[in-house]
């Protein structure tokens, strides 16, 4: 995936944050256990040296090879018997004919009795999985469960003795400038420990919906997906899973999922085999300026509710399209992607009031969280775009629509407004409002037709220079934009 210049690689997926009841629990110390929690460390004070940590460490973290039989694309097969059959292997076909595909990555456990994680993107589609320790003892694992949104996959090794394994730290606590330590299989290098710090907290690089990225400098390549990047406490505070390189190979831009989130998603795959969401039931749209002047707010905060699902449980409350979503369960809500995660948060069943801004008025509405099934998704908008420099008085033709316009935009019978003929190259209405538009309210007040368009557009109601905010039908969405006016 290319994004200006470079390459995000290392098998990221989409990053949807969990989980209801969303719950980080520790897991419980054991001999075994290779964690140090029984002092406090300066995460910021670089140690003379990290090879002890290595050292103590090493033994919970693990090389991951899978294995693919595919079918033959593209490649010849000698028929058997002749001269040429022995090149088949050469081609990596098997004795039936099959091709063998396979993938290296890292992971580690976080459990005696052989509990292991790793990346999705490492496992993804494999026949057989095994799990190669730092002494060269090799286990075939069993695939626990998996969530692709967040890249997170849990395996299970069976072992007559407690195998070595670590703890999650809180990832929440932990800073930029902290001192970090990477351990996985780079490249097939098994046992590969690099160091660095946390360079940003909370990064979204675009890989899916829901990004909450650490991002660090210690180095991180090809196989070391799915391996732990650990504190000085040598507990773990995320899972390495991308990079973004213009060569390839580390330029200290890595990402890892940060701990709490992993330990959420791998606690639910483990107790119900899938992991579990919160689900609002509402789709939305995020804000600019423009728009939360026109709803009375001083910042571009919150988002839209552009469209409510008719079984969800938003339907069962006392939300309207068009409401502005300030806070959710008490927890401010600033764009799109925040509003996500923190539905994914709650508790499934619980009941939790959300601050809305209606007709330039706040209120709060309660409603009951739902449980977001796996086909089911939060719906979110691209970013508004910037507004356009404006003109007499919103840059736009509008007509009544009539029979045509219906059948030519597929505008439903009960979809009342007035439709977007033109809308000019150099007015406020352009790289906003389409052809094919209905313009259903303006300023909070219903358009029925091209009088009540003509009213809300007057210089009685509107004056030279005032942003109008309008909702617009749009394919069967509901969208909103702010227009600047100039007459």
């Amino acid at each position: 995936m290319k994004r200006y210049g470079t390459s995000i690689l290392a098998g990221c997926a989409g990053l949807l944050l969990m989980s209801a009841p969303a719950y980080a629990q520790r897991q419980s110390q054991s001999d075994s256990s290779l964690s140090d929690t029984t002092s406090v460390i300066d995460q910021k004070q670089a140690p003379e040296s990290f090879s002890r940590l290595a050292k103590r460490l090493m033994p919970a973290v693990v090389n991951i090879t899978t294995s693919q039989t595919v079918a033959p694309e593209g490649l010849p097969e000698f028929p058997d018997g002749s001269p040429l059959e022995r090149f088949n292997e050469f081609f990596g076909r098997d004795p039936d004919g099959f091709r063998r595909e396979g993938s290296l990555g890292s992971g580690f456990l976080i459990s005696a009795d052989g509990t292991v994680i790793t990346n999705n993107h490492v496992i993804e589609n494999a026949d057989e999985i095994n799990v190669v320790f730092n002494s060269g003892r090799t286990l075939q694992a069993e695939l626990v469960g998996t969530d692709p949104e967040t890249d997170v996959a849990v395996l299970k090794v069976t072992s007559d003795d407690p195998l070595p394994h670590v703890d999650f730290a809180d990832s929440d606590g932990a800073e930029v400038g902290d001192w970090v330590m990477a351990i996985g299989n780079p490249f097939g290098f098994g046992g590969s420990v690099s160091a660095g710090i946390i360079s940003a907290r909370n990064r979204d690089i675009q890989s899916g919906r829901y990004d909450d990225f650490i991002q660090t400098d210690a180095a991180i390549n090809r196989g070391n997906s799915g391996g732990p990047l650990f504190n000085l406490n040598g507990e773990v505070i995320g899972v390495n899973t991308a990079i973004i390189s213009p060569t390839g190979g580390s330029v200290g831009l890595g990402f890892s999922i940060p701990s709490n989130l992993v330990s959420s998603v791998s606690a639910q795959i483990i107790e119900y085999g899938h992991p579990r969401r919160g689900w609002f039931g509402v789709n939305v749209q995020g804000i600019d300026q423009g728009i939360a002047d026109a709803y009375g707010v001083n910042e571009a905060k919150g988002v839209i509710i552009t469209s409510i699902d008719g079984d969800g449980p938003a339907a069962k409350a006392d939300f309207e399209v068009g409401d502005l979503v300030l806070s959710f369960d008490g927890k401010a809500v600033e764009n799109v992607r925040g509003l996500s995660r923190v539905v994914a948060e709650t508790d499934i069943g619980k009941t939790v009031d959300v601050d809305i801004v209606r007709d330039r008025k706040r209120r709060t509405v309660s409603f009951t969280v739902g449980e977001l099934e796996s086909n089911t998704q939060e719906d979110e908008r691209e970013p508004l775009p910037e507004n356009a420099l404006a003109q007499n008085p919103i840059g736009a033709e509008l007509k009544e629509i009539d029979d045509d316009a219906r059948r030519r935009y597929g505008i439903a019978r009960d979809v009342d407004g007035v439709l977007v003929n033109s809308v000019a190259a150099n007015g406020p209405s352009f790289g906003k409002l389409r052809k094919g538009d209905v313009i259903t309210e303006m300023a909070f007040g219903k358009i029925s037709g091209l009088e009540d368009a003509y009213e809300a557009l007057a210089p009685e109601s509107i004056s030279d220079g005032e942003s109008l905010l309008v909702r617009v039908w749009r394919g069967g969405q509901t969208m909103f934009f702010t227009l600047e006016t100039e007459r």
